[in-house]
This record gives C-alpha cells, sequence and structure tokens, in this order.
C-alpha cells in the first residue's frame, strides 16, 4: 500500500476519498465494466469491505479499496477489488494476486463464504489516470519465463481490469450522466473552460441534500490535487463545496485560461527545442554535421512560427516567417522562444525578432 508523505495528498487517497461512495462505484460499474452480468447485480447491496489484512507471517499490507455486491437471487457476493494508479507499475499483476491471497485468507478466517462453503469471485480494478499509455502486463503469466509443458496447469493465471482513464476519455465514448465519466473528463481535460463545463454538470448532479458527502470529496480533490497539479505555484482559498469552486474558476477563468496557455507553451517548446536538436544531429551523423545542423534550426523555426500562431494568429506567424529564416544561431532561436512567451501581444514579439534578424551575422548564412 501506498503511503502519504507530509507534502500533502496524493492522487491515491484522494481516489480512495471519493470511490469511497456508493454512486461512484455504481456509476463505474455501470458504464465501464463490460458484460450483460453487470445488470443481475444488485447494486442498492454495495457494501465497503475493510480493505487491510495481516498475513500469517505477520507482515501489514493493504489495498486501496474493496467492495462487495450481491449478484443474483442468492447471496453469492462479487468482490471488488479496486487499485488506484497514477504511474506504471510492471509489476501490478504480482500486486493483485498478493491482494487477492490476503482477502481470501481473510474470509476464511472469519467464516465468510458462500453457502456451500466456497470463496467469493473477485474483480480486480485497477483506474490509472497516468499521462502515459498503460504498458504493463495485465496479467501474472506475462511477467513469468516460459516453462516446460508440465509445468503449465501450476502457473498463475491473475488478471486485472484496467480502466486507462486519460485513454478512455480522448476517445470519446464516456456514458451520460455517470459520475466517474465526469472524473475521468476532468483528468482528460486541456482548458479551464473544459474544467468549468464539467464541474456546472457536477454541481447540478449533486445538488441532493444526501450527495453531501460526494460533493466534498470532489472538493477536496479539486483543491488538494487536481488544481494545485493543473497550476502549479498559484494559491488556493480554503473551498468548502463544490459550488465555490465552481464559483471561484468562473470569476478566474481568463487569467487561468492565459496561464494553462502560457504553461502549454512552455512545455511545448522546451520539449520541441530538444527533439529538434536531437533530430538534427542524427541527420547530422548521416548526411554531414552542417545538414544535420541546419535541419535541427529548421525544426526550431518551424515550432516558433507554430507556436506563435497559436498564440498572436496567423498573421503574426506569416510576417514571422521570413525573419526566422534569416536567423541561424541555435541559441537566438531559442532566447525568441523566451520571448514568444513574456511578450505581452504579437508586435512586440515582432520587434524582438526584427532585432535579432538584424543583428544576426551574415543573415542567411550559417556558422
Amino acid at each position: 500500500m501506498k503511503q502519504e508523505t507530509d507534502r500533502g495528498p496524493t492522487h491515491d487517497s484522494s481516489y480512495k476519498l471519493l470511490y469511497s461512495h456508493v454512486a461512484m462505484v455504481s456509476d463505474l460499474l455501470q458504464g465501464f465494466i463490460p458484460g450483460t452480468w453487470i445488470d443481475e447485480l444488485d447494486l442498492a447491496t454495495l457494501e465497503k469491505c475493510s480493505g487491510s489484512y495481516v498475513s500469517d507471517d505477520l507482515r501489514d499490507r493493504a489495498d486501496d479499496l474493496i467492495w462487495r455486491v450481491r449478484w443474483g437471487h442468492d447471496w453469492l457476493y462479487v468482490y471488488l477489488l479496486l487499485e488506484f494508479q497514477s504511474t506504471i507499475d510492471r509489476w501490478m499483476a504480482v500486486r493483485i494476486q498478493t491482494y487477492l491471497g490476503l482477502l481470501y485468507q481473510d474470509l476464511i478466517r472469519t467464516r465468510q463464504l458462500s453457502g456451500t462453503g466456497r470463496l467469493p469471485p473477485v474483480l480486480p480494478i485497477v483506474l490509472y489516470n497516468g499521462a502515459d499509455p498503460w504498458n504493463a502486463a495485465r496479467t501474472l503469466d506475462d511477467l513469468i519465463e516460459p516453462a516446460p509443458s508440465v509445468l503449465h496447469p501450476y502457473r498463475p493465471q491473475q488478471a486485472y481490469f484496467l480502466i486507462d482513464e486519460q485513454r478512455v476519455a480522448e476517445q470519446g465514448k464516456l456514458p451520460q450522466r455517470n459520475l466517474s465519466a465526469a472524473l475521468f473528463r476532468l483528468e482528460a481535460s486541456r482548458t479551464p473552460g473544459e474544467v468549468l463545463t464539467i464541474l456546472r454538470t457536477l454541481v447540478e448532479w449533486l445538488k441532493a441534500p444526501e450527495q453531501t458527502g460526494l460533493r466534498r470529496a470532489f472538493t477536496v480533490w479539486l483543491n488538494r490535487v487536481f488544481l494545485p497539479k493543473r497550476l502549479a505555484g498559484v494559491e488556493f482559498e480554503s473551498l468548502s463545496d463544490l459550488h465555490e469552486v465552481h464559483d471561484m474558476l468562473s470569476n478566474r477563468v481568463e487569467s487561468w485560461t492565459d496561464q494553462w496557455k502560457r504553461e502549454g507553451l512552455e512545455q511545448g517548446l522546451e520539449q520541441g527545442l530538444e527533439q529538434g536538436l536531437e533530430r538534427g544531429l542524427e541527420q547530422g551523423l548521416e548526411q554531414g554535421l552542417e545538414q544535420g545542423l541546419e535541419q535541427g534550426r529548421q525544426e526550431l523555426r518551424h515550432l516558433l512560427a507554430r507556436q506563435a500562431r497559436h498564440r498572436f494568429g496567423s498573421a503574426i506567424a506569416t510576417q514571422a516567417g521570413p525573419l526566422l529564416t534569416g536567423i541561424a544561431d541555435p541559441l537566438q532561436l531559442s532566447d525568441l522562444g523566451d520571448a514568444l512567451l513574456s511578450c505581452p501581444d504579437g508586435a512586440a514579439w515582432l520587434r524582438i525578432l526584427r532585432q535579432a534578424r538584424s543583428t544576426s551575422p551574415t543573415g542567411d548564412e550559417h556558422p
């Protein structure tokens, strides 16, 4: 189990707070788990279980969250093991098998078995919200070296059901009026405007008095995890309700939109500059140093023109094109990227660009 530190709430702890509410788990099952068998679940019987166990060798272990729900007309329970991940864990299948074994040991010890004395089935669900697509093995069998066929019956087959939130949201096929889907949309949002739209929907869905606790859980996650991650360095006032978060964002959306754009430009420029130089060096090894360096310069010019169009419009980008062509020094091009982020308007950036062009030695010639 991942531990919290003094640095504040983690993704895991905030998700655990959200998915401690029946409505979130119910919408997760109905909206994202395939198969008609979901229709046979009595979601009114959803019940959160203890998630901490002590194994036979007395080592404390815990999973993230466990629920159980009645399935069909008898009292057979399906246990839902929810594991929350913000990073990729290559050995997730091993962890899931460990958690499952501890759960079964606990059920045996407390005699929570079916009418026939058997253990209940378990659905392990991994909720992942990281930026990179999940690429870890989905089954334990894939983590074990091949062996003689005589050993096949003894190979563990533990698997888990993965929900890669950002990839699911990007596909655009999320269910409507679904709380888990709203959470995934927030995770995948790119602008303050998108966040406001989703928050407005959540405020409407969670206006009933019995939803106060879930409103509070969303507020805590937004205040302590989501917004600080999106707007690093911004001080947030203490807000106690989803309405207040929505109103605060509404009042500051213009300034925050500009900051998000600025941060996106900074990230794009940093990555683009690095990629441009790398591509130039690769070309240099294959086609000659000078040709490779020019390829790198061209990548930088193209990136600056594209970012200028994004921030100041196509007219500024069109005027910038010929000026950028006359600048050969990669350091000058990098400085122009910094100026692009700090200039108040396109005219100011063009003035800096013209000055750089006039001081560039030999103009179109390259050093």
